[in-house]
């Protein structure tokens, strides 16, 4: 990855953090999960090694220090994603010869889940605009690819994933979204529900029916901020997810030239489903980062934390309930990694093993998470305390890109119908 290069070490100041807490965090960032039953280095190529580090460390020192004040202002971090297109991660998966690092699934997931011990809400938006930049990169015809990829792979212009309704959410097939050919365009009617970016970004990746009913009659077509009739719906107030806008994007009589379809017509739920199941990846290895930070904010606090003459980390109980947490962290870890592999082999397996990765690690992560806020006890309910905030962002991972209700139905589908 060619874009990768030096990081200043300076970490920035602004964030609500206290200033004790907020080095800890930093230094535990860049010791990379000195425990090594919990290293996620183990396993890894030279190279792999190579991109962990300059992940790890643009987490600690650009966007751990801003997580909070990111969180509290609602401020969508624009220069601070450029900076990490800078180093490669604007379109890790996307091919060299458009702007992209041209990394595997594995890669991808490294790097997400290093860039998430910094922030969990930003780095979940980066992987957002990844999907879509792949997506136009492996389905775009070349004009496509050399008019938009550049300047997603740079980051000059962000990427919005266009699916939900508000009527069609987990049933995604039934979305109704139309788009009617008129000459060279397609008049594009409907809206979408909770899209991450929405009004902030520039390119609208969008699935809408220009066919009948079903799978079979969603084409997608890529919308340009500025096209006369797209118009977005108040930013929404979330739980999490803060550091990213959401908004509907609504197109009334919307004009889209044909030459920005993605395929051929009827190919639109096809192409959802495959960066799906990237996308599944992706946001499993962000609760990865999430839980990795979190299982190290916990141990610490266990160490310094006093009560009943002793620390906390004297109790056997709170030492059990940690290793229960490291455990689950390590398995999450390959599960995701296994998946990623399978993914990028194009094996059998990996659209239930990507279901599976999703299902397991946001469960697991979360509950990871939620225990490392349990053992700071009060402390862990203040905003000052990073652990209450990936609490937060992560919640949202077993809802989005599919949610694990429905992963359970891919998994069992699949089972039940092997001869």
């Amino acid at each position: 990855m060619a874009a990768l290069g030096p990081l200043s070490r300076t970490a920035r100041l602004g964030c609500n953090l206290c200033r004790k807490h907020r080095l800890v965090f930093n230094r535990n960032l860049q010791r990379r999960g000195i425990a090594s039953c919990i290293d996620p280095s183990y396993g890894l190529s030279e190279e792999q090694k190579e991109f962990q580090k300059v992940a790890f460390d643009f987490a600690a020192n650009e966007m751990a220090p801003h997580m909070a004040e990111w969180d509290q202002k609602e401020i969508f971090p624009v220069e601070t994603m450029r900076k990490a297109a800078q180093l490669g991660f604007g379109g890790i998966y996307v091919q060299p010869e458009v702007g992209g690092s041209g990394l595997s699934r594995l890669d991808t997931s490294i790097i997400f889940e290093a860039l998430s011990t910094g922030c969990v809400s930003t780095t979940a938006y980066i992987s957002i605009h990844n999907m879509c930049a792949w997506m136009i990169d492996t389905f775009g015809n070349n004009e496509q690819r050399e008019r938009f990829c550049p300047d997603l792979c740079s980051m000059e212009k962000f990427a919005s994933y266009c699916l939900t309704e508000p009527g069609s959410g987990s049933d995604a097939a039934s979305l109704l979204t139309s788009a009617r050919l008129k000459g060279d365009h397609y008049i594009l009617n409907g809206s979408k529900a909770f899209i991450s970016g929405g009004g902030d970004t520039d390119v609208y990746v969008v699935m809408c029916r220009t066919g009948g009913k079903g799978p079979k009659g969603i084409s997608c077509l890529v919308v340009e901020k500025g096209t006369p009739g797209l118009s977005f719906g108040k930013k929404e107030k979330k739980v999490g997810w803060n550091s990213q806008p959401t908004r509907a994007v609504i197109f009334e009589d919307c004009a889209v030239p044909v030459t920005n379809r993605l395929g051929a017509e009827g190919q639109g739920f096809n192409i959802a489903m495959k960066g799906l199941n990237g996308g599944r990846i992706n946001i499993a290895s962000c609760s990865l980062g999430a839980a990795h930070a979190s299982v190290l904010l916990a141990r610490d606090h266990l160490l310094v934390r006093k009560q009943f003459g002793e620390t906390l980390a004297n109790n056997q109980f709170l030492q059990f309930k940690l290793a229960e947490m490291a455990t689950k962290l390590v398995a999450s870890r390959l599960l995701v990694r296994e998946a990623a592999t399978a993914l990028q082999q194009s094996r059998a397996d990996a659209v239930s093993l990507c279901s599976m990765a999703k299902l397991f690690v946001t469960d697991e992560c979360f509950n990871i998470c939620n225990q490392a806020l349990q053992m700071h006890g009060g402390y862990g309910y203040l905003k000052d305390y990073a652990v209450q905030q990936f609490v937060r962002d992560i919640r949202v991972h077993q809802i989005l890109e599919g949610t694990n209700e429905v992963m359970r139905m891919i998994i069992s589908r699949n089972l039940l119908t092997e001869s």
